[in-house]
């Protein structure tokens, strides 16, 4: 499983998903937006992005029940 968090300096609901993730245990991957070309044509206006292995599981305003179903139904697949 990879969990990439989509961010950008300065992004408070960046701040509040990463922190949100690691109330439930899990360290993302952090991706800058602003750094890479590709990530911020599709991101860019989105952040934060939560990616589970490539697949957009949630984004914007993210709290911890939203994230805890999303995760899970992301495990139930694999």
């Amino acid at each position: 499983m990879k969990l990439v968090l989509v961010t950008r300096g300065g992004c408070h609901l960046c701040d509040e998903a990463l922190a949100a993730l690691r109330s439930l245990g899990y360290e993302p991957e952090l991706a800058d937006v602003d750094a890479d070309d590709a990530l911020h044509d599709l991101y860019d206006w989105r952040v934060p992005v939560i990616l589970l292995d490539g697949r957009v599981i949630a984004e914007g305003k993210v709290g911890p029940e939203q994230l805890k179903k999303a995760l899970g139904e992301g495990r139930s697949e694999a």
